[in-house]
Protein backbone atom coordinates (compact mmCIF):
# COMPACT_ATOMS: atom_id res chain seq x y z
CA UNK A 1 0.00 0.00 0.00
CA UNK A 2 1.35 3.65 -0.96
CA UNK A 3 0.66 6.17 1.38
CA UNK A 4 0.72 9.54 1.13
CA UNK A 5 3.55 11.60 2.80
CA UNK A 6 3.77 14.20 4.81
CA UNK A 7 6.90 16.74 5.53
CA UNK A 8 6.91 19.11 8.18
CA UNK A 9 9.95 21.28 10.02
CA UNK A 10 11.61 23.70 12.13
CA UNK A 11 14.70 25.01 13.14
CA UNK A 12 15.65 24.55 16.99
CA UNK A 13 17.98 27.25 18.35
CA UNK A 14 20.27 24.53 20.53
CA UNK A 15 23.68 22.36 18.62
CA UNK A 16 22.32 19.09 17.24
CA UNK A 17 23.89 17.05 20.02
CA UNK A 18 21.46 18.39 22.48
CA UNK A 19 18.37 18.42 20.07
CA UNK A 20 19.06 14.66 19.76
CA UNK A 21 19.04 14.17 23.07
CA UNK A 22 15.58 15.99 23.62
CA UNK A 23 14.33 14.05 20.79
CA UNK A 24 15.39 10.69 21.67
CA UNK A 25 15.34 10.71 25.34
CA UNK A 26 11.69 9.72 27.43
CA UNK A 27 12.33 12.04 29.84
CA UNK A 28 12.03 14.47 27.59
CA UNK A 29 9.71 12.84 25.37
CA UNK A 30 7.14 13.19 28.30
CA UNK A 31 7.27 16.87 27.86
CA UNK A 32 7.10 17.41 24.43
CA UNK A 33 4.87 14.68 22.87
CA UNK A 34 1.45 15.94 22.52
CA UNK A 35 -0.14 18.78 19.81
CA UNK A 36 -2.07 20.82 22.47
CA UNK A 37 -2.06 21.87 26.07
CA UNK A 38 -5.18 19.58 26.88
CA UNK A 39 -3.05 16.77 26.06
CA UNK A 40 0.27 14.85 28.00
CA UNK A 41 2.28 12.10 27.42
CA UNK A 42 2.46 9.92 30.88
CA UNK A 43 4.84 7.74 29.69
CA UNK A 44 7.53 7.24 26.99
CA UNK A 45 10.15 4.60 25.89
CA UNK A 46 12.95 4.26 23.28
CA UNK A 47 15.64 1.49 22.93
CA UNK A 48 17.78 3.46 20.41
CA UNK A 49 18.93 0.87 18.03
CA UNK A 50 17.89 -1.01 14.92
CA UNK A 51 14.98 -3.65 15.75
CA UNK A 52 14.59 -1.41 19.02
CA UNK A 53 10.95 -0.39 20.09
CA UNK A 54 9.68 3.24 20.82
CA UNK A 55 6.46 3.70 22.82
CA UNK A 56 4.80 6.82 23.70
CA UNK A 57 1.20 7.10 25.35
CA UNK A 58 -0.76 9.95 24.52
CA UNK A 59 -3.66 11.45 26.30
CA UNK A 60 -6.24 14.03 27.30
CA UNK A 61 -5.58 15.36 30.87
CA UNK A 62 -9.04 14.82 31.76
CA UNK A 63 -8.71 11.20 30.98
CA UNK A 64 -11.30 11.31 28.54
CA UNK A 65 -9.21 9.92 25.61
CA UNK A 66 -5.87 8.36 24.49
CA UNK A 67 -4.03 6.37 22.99
CA UNK A 68 -0.81 4.32 22.94
CA UNK A 69 1.70 5.44 19.85
CA UNK A 70 3.99 2.30 19.38
CA UNK A 71 6.69 1.99 16.45
CA UNK A 72 10.24 -0.36 15.89
CA UNK A 73 13.23 1.60 14.92
CA UNK A 74 14.34 0.87 11.33
CA UNK A 75 17.03 3.54 11.04
CA UNK A 76 19.43 4.95 14.11
CA UNK A 77 22.23 7.11 12.78
CA UNK A 78 23.01 9.01 16.03
CA UNK A 79 22.49 12.90 15.50
CA UNK A 80 21.62 12.44 11.82
CA UNK A 81 18.75 10.66 11.03
CA UNK A 82 16.40 7.65 12.55
CA UNK A 83 13.07 5.67 10.89
CA UNK A 84 10.28 4.81 13.15
CA UNK A 85 8.33 1.83 11.57
CA UNK A 86 4.72 2.05 13.12
CA UNK A 87 2.77 -1.11 13.90
CA UNK A 88 0.12 -0.32 10.93
CA UNK A 89 2.81 -0.48 8.56
CA UNK A 90 3.15 3.30 8.14
CA UNK A 91 6.73 5.30 8.28
CA UNK A 92 8.37 8.44 10.03
CA UNK A 93 11.84 9.45 8.95
CA UNK A 94 13.48 12.54 11.06
CA UNK A 95 16.63 14.07 10.14
CA UNK A 96 18.50 16.55 12.21
CA UNK A 97 20.90 19.31 10.16
CA UNK A 98 23.14 21.80 11.81
CA UNK A 99 21.65 25.17 10.28
CA UNK A 100 24.11 27.90 11.53
CA UNK A 101 24.05 27.74 15.51
CA UNK A 102 20.91 25.73 15.47
CA UNK A 103 19.55 22.29 14.11
CA UNK A 104 16.82 21.66 11.49
CA UNK A 105 14.66 18.90 12.67
CA UNK A 106 12.30 17.79 9.23
CA UNK A 107 9.73 14.50 9.53
CA UNK A 108 8.51 13.28 6.63
CA UNK A 109 5.60 10.62 7.72
CA UNK A 110 3.47 7.90 5.53
CA UNK A 111 -0.12 9.79 6.54
CA UNK A 112 -3.31 7.98 7.77
CA UNK A 113 -6.63 7.07 6.02
CA UNK A 114 -9.05 7.97 8.76
CA UNK A 115 -8.41 11.52 9.07
CA UNK A 116 -7.48 14.72 6.49
CA UNK A 117 -3.75 15.22 5.67
CA UNK A 118 -4.12 18.81 6.58
CA UNK A 119 -5.33 17.93 10.09
CA UNK A 120 -2.66 15.34 10.20
CA UNK A 121 0.15 18.07 9.18
CA UNK A 122 -1.18 20.55 11.77
CA UNK A 123 -1.29 17.77 14.64
CA UNK A 124 2.42 16.56 13.92
CA UNK A 125 3.68 20.14 13.29
CA UNK A 126 1.88 20.92 16.90
CA UNK A 127 4.21 18.04 18.20
CA UNK A 128 7.57 19.60 16.65
CA UNK A 129 6.25 23.28 17.46
CA UNK A 130 6.12 21.53 21.06
CA UNK A 131 9.56 19.97 21.11
CA UNK A 132 11.39 22.77 19.69
CA UNK A 133 9.93 24.92 22.46
CA UNK A 134 11.01 22.22 24.79
CA UNK A 135 14.55 22.02 23.92
CA UNK A 136 14.61 25.54 23.51
CA UNK A 137 14.05 25.92 26.72
CA UNK A 138 15.89 23.23 28.10
CA UNK A 139 19.20 24.86 26.41
CA UNK A 140 18.57 28.45 28.10
CA UNK A 141 18.47 26.59 31.25
CA UNK A 142 21.61 24.42 30.67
Amino acid sequence: MTHQKITISTTVNAPVAHVWQAYTSPADIMQWNFASDDWCCPSAETDLRIGGAHRARMEAKDGSMGFDFEATYEEMEPEKALTLAMTDGRKARTTFEAAGSGTKVTTTFDAETENAIDMQRDGWQAILDNFKAHTENQSMKG
